[in-house]
């Protein structure tokens, strides 16, 4: 196999929610166990840091990952979906997996693949573990997927958990309201192992509490042990005090995510490694501050508040669901450009009409289709844009708005790429 074949094996034996969304979602861990058995549990051979939530979740591993490895830790990061290659999900030192070991990984276990008949996912899953417990990873930061209790990454047990914001998204898979989300996402909460929530939310705090007591779990909730305030901000990174009480915990911190969402992911992160540190973790702290400022040259995370040029401004961001997309218009706003450029374009599984009431009228709009079979197509996003009084024009790609943004936007003008994961992954000078 080469490896263009390999993917398109992986893409057409297996189904992959990234591509076709529910149907891909297998309710039982039964298929990555079996997996895993028949690899000889690779999950148990490393230690791991496991990361739920709706929104934050990437951001938080890839900074925790970026701390291990500046640490001297040799660290494995899983993360989905990827952007623009498949070897993006698997990556120990910011290394992306070789692109031969997902072939030879393949070829190995074809048979076992078609015993088990597993997700794209659950394989993906299984292939990330195998490769962290034959490279011997001093430690490996798990992204959960989607949900979490029944995620195929919730077989491992980890140093200490976290759970990032809970929003509504993927309601048709993990509930309607918070609580039941949040339910889902506390599966991850392991007996005698600490959990760290990042955020304080009413409608979950609760469920977190009770899960938590149930596994004996000790709980930290980190916006309750440190308060984030942010000092200076520009488009590529932002910095901030950190505050334990009345005392300075960590003064003139800079992290290289310019998201303003980053405040909320911050606390949840300092927790982790100081639970980290508890255990026996030797993480300095010049080391963290150079990986915070530095994360996405070592971990080569993308498509975050991420800058791609400048006059016109042109910013992109993965954020998709409303809790997500709120925090990136309310950065937009205080960007204060005279005039806003969005690319949008969504799937065909979600209840977009709330989004679209989210976006400002006096936009202009640039609607597309991302190329992926869950894409809401291009003339039923228009129609419904449309009727929430927003006006643009349709286009049939990603780059072909992007490109007529570029055309119509002046030197002083800012150009938004978003709605999607899948929209900003076709953005070319990514």
């Amino acid at each position: 196999m080469t490896y263009e074949q390999c993917l398109e094996y992986m893409y057409d034996q297996l189904p992959m929610f990234h591509r076709i969304g529910n149907a891909a979602f297998k309710k039982s861990l039964d298929n990555i166990l079996a997996l895993c058995e028949a690899l000889d549990n690779p999950q148990h051979k490393f230690k791991s840091i496991h990361i739920a939530g709706t929104n934050g979740k990437g951001s938080s591993s890839n900074m925790l990952a970026a701390i291990l490895q500046c640490s001297a830790y040799k660290t494995g990061l899983y993360t989905s979906p990827h952007l623009k290659d498949f070897t993006e999900r698997i990556r120990i030192n910011g290394h992306q997996i070789p692109k031969d070991e997902v072939v030879t990984f393949v070829e190995t276990h074809k048979d076992l693949f078609e015993r088990v008949q597993p997700s794209f996912f659950e394989m993906t899953v299984a292939m990330a573990f195998d490769y962290f417990a034959r490279e011997k990873v001093d430690i490996a930061v798990i992204e959960v997927g989607l949900g979490g209790r029944l995620d195929s990454t919730n077989i491992i047990i980890p140093e200490v958990s976290l759970i990032t914001n809970i929003s509504l998204d993927h309601q048709s898979l993990l509930g309607n309201d918070l609580p039941t989300i949040a339910a889902e996402k506390a599966g991850i909460i392991k007996h005698n192992v600490p959990v760290v929530i990042s955020q304080t939310q009413p409608e979950t705090t609760e469920v977190f509490l009770h899960k938590a007591l149930q596994e004996n779990a000790p709980i930290i909730f980190a916006d309750q042990q440190l308060e984030v305030i942010c000092t200076d901000s520009s488009f590529e990174d932002r910095t901030f005090d950190v505050y334990k009480g009345s005392h300075v915990f960590l003064s003139d911190l800079k992290v290289g995510l310019a998201g303003s969402y980053q405040e909320h992911n911050l606390p949840g992160v300092l927790e982790v490694v100081e639970e980290l540190k508890r255990k026996g973790f030797d993480i300095p702290e010049n080391s963290l501050r150079f990986a915070l400022e530095n994360v996405r040259e070592l971990t080569g995370f993308k498509g975050r508040w991420q800058v791609l040029s400048q006059n016109p401004l042109i910013i992109c961001d993965t954020g998709h669901n409303e809790a997500g997309l709120k925090e990136v218009l309310a950065q937009l706003e205080r960007a204060g450009a005279p005039k806003v450029h969005f690319v949008f374009g969504a799937v065909n599984d979600k209840d977009i009409t709330k989004i679209l009431k989210l976006l400002p009228p006096e936009y202009s709009y640039y609607f597309c289709q991302p190329n992926i079979p869950r894409a809401l197509p291009v003339e039923e996003l228009t129609k419904l844009a449309s009727e929430a009084g927003l006006r643009g024009n349709a286009f049939s790609t990603v780059m072909e708005a992007v490109n007529a943004a570029k055309a119509a936007a002046k030197e002083n003008e800012l150009i938004f790429i978003g709605g999607s994961t899948f929209v900003v992954a076709e953005v070319e000078d990514l």
